[in-house]
């Protein structure tokens, strides 16, 4: 007997093929049967008519933060609400796992670097997670049955690190025995099933003291050593974030993503990979890193995102603007004094200079102030500002636009909400992203699911993608809209049947509406550990998400079933090898 069976939908497999009409059936979390719709005629003890939708397999987010968030949210919301049935954690060099069993403080260390680095709430962090772990094995174990996603993780360089050495990871570099010491943790924690390395040497990152992360302080003979410890283990890659990301690699860059990935002989993947027409040489520049490692014996593959991201910012608190050279300073500043300096023409003068200036790199999208939409004001003289572009407001006051918005940012203490419009939303920023998503070491995904909570939602990429595919621009077809992600990310990670409607495959689901299917706006919700806040966008279109056959999501809301399975390099996940 059939656990589930689906009749007459329209199955798009995930391969890329024609879509085509069938009935499907599930059981024991698997796919059973597929055939021609009224030819599945085992009994089955639940059914469906699923004529006029689209029956995919379950998305895949190559790049997500859940490593915390799935403590206090086993649904992963909103990635499950919008189809994600397997998501990738522990990224970018940062995991909860391993600590220390003789250094509790190790504990608060981590707590405070995420809440810094990946714009978690420490609130959240404190009260949300049980850490109750040392080994990373026991981090994996913590999770094991009682989530409703799918989940693999990398082990973070900054961890092992930390583990090893110390507060001397910060600033230091390891001895030959500490080298050592630390191979074997790694090598434990991928006996324990994680998906490989992820390390940063990005100039972005920095923890909750400000200073560098430790992975950050790493030369590239120990990050040669550990990725020659990734070829000892079968299903494993290599993650890996270096400054150039976000604008251009420099020559020294590529050399070592090239050399970590030949070393490992598996595949490095990084993000994000931004399109902008109007910066035409960062594609081609990006790119040349996986041109080099595939002669090399390697692969790189670059991750970008196939919808503009909604940012949610405000200068009273840490975000992407920052992250400019020389913004820093001033923003980091107590907010009396942070206003005052924003007051100053001169100040103002400078930092847009430096906004406008080459290192501001893939950042100066953010920097036409006079596109900014402002959102949510708290004072009298902002009364009328909400959903206002500063552009007409500068206008009517007489004011250069970045004058304009600090000054409205003043009247709030700070606090406004603004949503900055970024630049490469024009046709040929489109065109160039529908051509470079044609090359074969892009893939989709970026999200950054469960970090930057408050500030950003990446999470709702894939509804709003396909959306897109069936009513919008229209730049790929369904079916490859549906394989780049699905089958796409499934291929990269090596995952074991899965990303597939075929018989035999776990029955990682989703049934949708193709006339309705989209996100909605994000919207600030205040439903984590402590109150504390975060973005959130409803599934629109989505009718079911099953997890290993059993439904997790119906009508965009949860079931409260926890099918989930923490999936293990290995077991899980088969060698990709660049060999």
């Amino acid at each position: 007997m059939l656990d589930h069976l689906i009749q007459a939908a329209t199955v798009v497999d995930g391969t890329g093929a024609p879509a085509y009409a069938a009935d499907v059936g599930i059981r024991d979390g698997r796919i059973a049967a597929i055939g021609r719709p009224g030819t599945v005629t085992e009994e089955a003890q639940t059914s469906e008519d699923a004529q006029g939708l689209v029956l995919a397999p379950g998305f895949v987010d190559p790049h997500t933060h859940y490593d915390a968030q799935l403590f206090w949210d086993p649904y992963a919301t909103p990635s499950l609400n919008h189809g994600v049935t397997t998501v990738a954690g522990g990224n970018c060099g940062f995991t909860l796992a391993p600590l220390h069993p003789d250094r509790p403080a190790d504990a608060d260390y981590t707590r405070r670097m995420m809440s810094r680095v990946e714009g978690m709430s420490l609130v959240a962090l404190e009260q949300g997670a049980p850490w109750n772990w040392h080994t990373f094995g026991e981090y994996l174990d913590a999770l094991e049955g009682r989530i409703a996603v799918n989940a693999g993780f990398m082990v973070g360089h900054c961890a092992l690190r930390r583990h090893v050495m110390g507060p001397d990871a910060i600033g230091g570099q390891p001895s030959p025995a500490q080298l050592d010491a630390m191979l074997r943790l790694f090598h434990d924690a991928m006996d324990a099933g994680a998906w490989g390395l992820s390390t940063t040497q990005s100039s972005s990152h920095s923890d909750g003291d400000g200073a560098p992360v430790a992975s950050r302080h790493a030369r590239p003979d120990e990050l040669l050593a550990l990725s020659r410890a990734v070829a000892h283990h079968e299903g494993t890659q290599i993650e890996a974030i270096v400054a150039g990301c976000l604008d251009q690699f420099a020559d020294d860059e590529i050399d070592l993503l090239v050399e970590m990935s030949a070393a490992a002989g598996r595949p490095l993947n990084w993000n994000v990979l931004t399109i902008d027409a109007a910066v035409p040489e960062r594609v081609p520049r990006q790119l040349v890193a996986s041109e080099r490692a595939r002669k090399a014996g390697g692969r790189i593959v670059a991750l970008t995102m196939p919808i503009l991201t909604p940012m949610n910012m405000s200068l009273g608190t840490f975000c992407a603007l920052n992250l400019i050279p020389g913004w820093g300073e001033v923003l980091g500043l107590p907010v009396p004094e942070r206003i005052a300096r924003l007051r100053d023409p001169d100040v103002r003068a400078e930092l847009l200079r430096r906004a406008h200036g080459k290192e501001a790199g893939v950042f100066r999208r953010l920097t036409d102030f006079a596109r900014y939409v402002i959102g949510d004001t708290y004072s009298a003289a902002n009364e009328g500002l909400t959903g206002r572009v500063v552009r007409d407001i500068a206008a009517e006051r007489g004011q250069e636009p970045f004058h304009c918005l600090t000054e409205i940012c003043a009247n709030d203490r700070l606090r406004t909400v603004l949503w900055p419009m970024p630049t490469d939303n024009d046709p040929a920023s489109w065109a160039l992203r529908q051509q470079t998503w044609q090359h074969e070491d892009v893939l989709l995904g970026g999200s950054d699911a469960g970090a930057h909570l408050d500030r950003m939602c990446g999470a709702p990429y894939t509804t709003r993608f396909l959306g897109d595919c069936l009513r919008g621009r229209k730049l790929v077809g369904l079916e490859r809209a549906v394989r780049m992600l699905t089958d796409d990310p499934a291929q990269l990670f090596g995952l074991r049947d899965r990303g597939r409607i075929a018989e035999g495959y776990h029955a990682d689901l989703v049934l949708f509406d193709p006339e309705r299917i989209d996100a909605g706006a994000a919207t600030l919700v205040h439903d984590l550990p402590g109150d504390s806040p975060r973005l959130d966008s409803t599934a629109i279109g989505v009718v079911s998400v099953r997890v290993n056959g059993v439904e997790t999501i119906r009508d965009d809301a949860v079931t409260g079933a926890v099918p989930g399975t923490v999936l293990r390099s290995g077991r899980d996940t088969r060698t990709v090898s660049t060999r």
